[in-house]
């Protein structure tokens, strides 16, 4: 059974008896999302190449979170957000309206949001501005597109919990969909993470984690 825990920032997150781990940092849930997520990967993309349309691919969709801070974000600053998921687990509609997480960004995020999940899991919904969401319910190796990204959200549980997501295979195949540019952001950072995104031809950065971890991992596909 999944529960609801409450973080060090006051926002919730979940905890996966199946797994064994929290959704998110017990140091603060959105505050982690909002550090690596959306600050070290989003925000850090369109400083460096501003746009007025900005897409995303995260491995892991998970909660929602990183997804309605980002879009929250991207509504706030006029982009067109176009996002997609993937989640091979996907959570009842029910258990993300329980999260919360409408407190942390605008309404014109937070019920569109809502309402379009479930049909997002079958083919791209609008959400704002243009912007889409898209859920593709399957496990990393098995998602495939034609599109590329701007922006990959690594958001995987930890090795220690699901070392078959981190393994240069997997890695390999779902940077593969990042457009030449492209920035690779996650909570991690590994002396073996390095090495495989090095031998994929990206370049390497070590930047300040969110509270909890000194440093986490950005990464540009060269």
């Amino acid at each position: 059974m999944i529960t609801f825990v409450t973080t060090a920032d006051g926002s919730r997150t979940l905890y996966h008896p199946g797994v064994g781990e929290h959704y998110h940092s017990r140091h603060g849930a959105v505050q982690e999302s909002r550090h690596v997520f959306l600050g070290m990967g989003l925000q850090h993309r369109l400083a460096i190449q501003p746009s007025s349309t900005v897409s995303i691919l995260e491995i892991g969709f998970g909660t929602g979170l990183n997804f309605v801070l980002s879009a929250d974000h991207c509504f706030r600053q006029d982009v067109s957000l176009h996002y997609t998921g993937v989640e091979a687990c996907p959570l009842p509609e029910e258990t993300l309206a329980q999260t919360g997480y409408g407190a942390y960004v605008a309404t014109e995020v937070w019920e569109p949001f809502l309402r379009q999940y479930a049909l997002s899991q079958h083919a791209p919904q609008p959400i704002i501005r243009g912007g889409t969401l898209e859920i593709v319910p399957t496990e990393a190796m098995r998602f495939t597109t034609e599109k590329r990204f701007d922006v990959l959200y690594f958001d995987a549980f930890a090795a220690v919990h699901q070392p078959e997501m981190w393994t240069a295979e997997t890695l390999e195949h779902v940077c593969r969909f990042l457009k030449p540019g492209g920035v690779f952001v996650t909570y991690a950072i590994t002396g073996q993470l390095k090495r495989v995104m090095r031998s994929l031809g990206f370049r390497i950065e070590k930047v300040p984690g969110a509270p909890g971890k000194r440093e986490m991992l950005r990464a540009v596909n060269a």
